[in-house]
């Protein structure tokens, strides 16, 4: 039996990801220290948002009666989550104090390094991919695909995993061709 609440965690789960995953996208993009600093604050905010949603899984499963396909819906993001919580939250950390040093002067423009952090994979890539498992979890909440053995979950976990390797090429070539110009403004700056 699906129920509202199912469907509307769910639901939930996946637009916070997927925001996060968005906005995490555009961090080295951004023309100012000031900037970077209210995005990766903005950013901190959807994970801790995402995370809490993870966590009121029990929750809303002990509280609807009847039989709940949350659980089996939510593990999908859980493992790209707990990555998020264990390698990307102290990235994010470390890019929010970068920028908050620069930040202090309004149109104090990132430096190269800023950029470049930003652009890591694992900032970016581990929370575009648990925006990508909660939206393949919302088949598994509405009841159109059974956990385990079903064959459009089979496909669903390899089409998230080839997923993750574009993903993760994609970023892994932002950062370098990023962090290839920060290694060239230091050798510019110790030349000089």
């Amino acid at each position: 039996m699906t129920t509202p609440a199912d469907l509307t965690v769910v639901g939930a789960l996946a637009a916070t990801w997927l925001a996060a995953g968005l906005l995490a996208d555009t961090l080295p993009d951004v023309g100012t220290a000031r900037v970077l600093l209210r995005r990766t604050r903005a950013l901190s905010v959807l994970v801790g948002v995402g995370a809490a949603l993870l966590v009121a899984v029990p929750f809303v499963d002990a509280a609807t009666p009847g039989a709940s396909r949350l659980p089996s819906a939510a593990l999908l993001p859980a493992v790209p989550a707990l990555v998020v919580l264990v390698v990307t939250v102290r990235r994010l950390g470390w890019l929010r104090r970068g920028a908050a040093a620069f930040a202090t002067a309004p149109l104090t423009p990132a430096s190269p390094a800023l950029r470049a952090a930003a652009a890591h994979p694992l900032l970016a890539t581990p929370l575009q991919v648990t925006g990508l498992a909660a939206l393949a979890g919302a088949p598994v909440a509405a009841g159109v695909v059974e956990l385990p053995g079903s064959g459009l979950a089979g496909i669903a976990i390899c089409v998230v995993g080839l997923a993750v390797l574009v993903i993760g090429a994609r970023h892994a070539l932002r950062h370098s061709r990023l962090a290839e110009g920060a290694v060239r403004v230091r050798a510019m700056i110790r030349s000089s």
